[in-house]
């Protein structure tokens, strides 16, 4: 089991606690998980009442699953993660919003602008792509990351943008807010450990073909290299069916939920893969309690060079946050990043 102590507990309480388990002469391994020390326990016959009675001591969590430290993250009400001025969970409902990839400054700052003031909590964009094919674009590099630093901060919202090699992990954490880890690197495990160890906030996709345990595993390399600061998103499963590009696993996010504290959002444009059916899986995902969406958006998608026929235009993403707005309301939730100021203008949607 584990034995996570409060986030004051003091050197003092941490030796105290430490005696404690050795005088019932059980195997113990001192480790961090986020801000607290926690205590790793092995023997046969663990006193998990008596130990959860020692000062210092927040919580006695046993290890029933493989996934402990993803269970002792549950706390009531959730665990909201906060990335730059956006937050999710913990009631607050956050959209990631921008383009696939950063291909121009100037469309880039274009897109910024519209999703701030159209109420976005953060801006996305890739700069490293992972893409099935080695002949597709691969993404604009460490320019692209300047820009869509400079993006973001022109319009006052920090940024995620994807991870797709540890070799990346430096550059990128100097520059993004958020750092994002894509379905096909969830079990790139080097790649975790060291996204977690910058102390960023990282948000993680599930896998097309990973089921629940395998995609809490993954959460678990990251809790036990000390970050906390994790956000669940779920993107969609591949199957059979071609109506959709992946079929959007809406039931985890409540299941998550109740067994988590960490923050779960949906990415409705990789699951749809059609820009006509984002709004509907959005609209789903916060119904189901989503705490966020991450969506692409893009004024003059038929010039992208990545999945064009996913992103959102712009009249389609301003009605959208009206429709989050309105269904966090009806649970007492709020969107985090949403303007006093009116919404923007609607534009005619190039192609539409």
């Amino acid at each position: 089991m584990i034995i996570l102590l409060n986030l004051d507990a003091g050197p003092s309480e941490r030796a105290a606690v430490r005696a404690a388990l050795q005088r019932q002469g059980l195997a113990i391994e001192e480790s961090r998980l986020g801000e607290r020390t926690a205590f790793w326990v092995e023997g046969s016959e663990v006193p998990a009442e008596s130990l959860a009675r020692l000062p210092g001591v927040e919580r006695v969590v046993p290890v029933g699953s493989r996934s402990p430290l993803a269970d002792a993250t549950r706390v009531s009400g959730g665990r909201p993660v906060s990335v730059g001025s956006a937050t999710f969970g913990g009631g607050q409902v956050g959209v990631i919003a921008g383009p696939c990839t950063v291909e121009d400054a100037g469309v880039l700052r274009d897109v910024a602008r519209f999703v701030a003031r159209a109420g976005a909590a953060a801006l996305r964009g890739g700069v490293f792509k992972s893409r099935t094919s080695p002949h597709n674009y691969q993404g604009g590099g460490s320019s692209a990351l300047r820009d869509l630093h400079a993006a973001a901060r022109e319009v006052g919202l920090p940024c995620f943008t994807e991870l797709t090699d540890p070799r990346q992990v430096a550059e990128v954490a100097d520059w993004a807010d958020g750092l994002q880890i894509g379905a096909r690197q969830m079990q790139n495990f080097p790649l975790l450990i060291e996204a977690a160890r910058t102390g960023k906030p990282v948000l993680l996709k599930r896998h097309m073909s990973a089921d629940v345990e395998e995609w809490l595993l993954a959460v678990e390399y990251m809790l036990k290299a000390g970050n906390e600061k994790i956000i669940l998103c779920e993107r969609g499963l591949r199957s059979a069916e071609r109506h959709v590009r992946y079929l959007l696993d809406i039931g985890v996010v409540p299941w998550l939920k109740q067994r988590v504290g960490l923050p779960v959002i949906v990415d409705p444009s990789h699951s749809a893969g059609d820009w006509s059916l984002v709004v509907p899986l959005a609209r789903a995902a916060v119904a189901a309690g989503a705490d966020g969406l991450i969506v692409e958006v893009h004024h003059r998608p038929e010039t992208t060079r990545c999945d064009a026929q996913q992103a959102l235009p712009f009249n389609d993403f301003a009605r959208l946050m009206q429709d989050v707005r309105a269904l966090a309301a009806l649970d007492g939730r709020v969107v985090t990043g949403s303007p006093a100021r009116e919404p923007p203008p609607l534009q005619a949607a190039a192609g539409a």
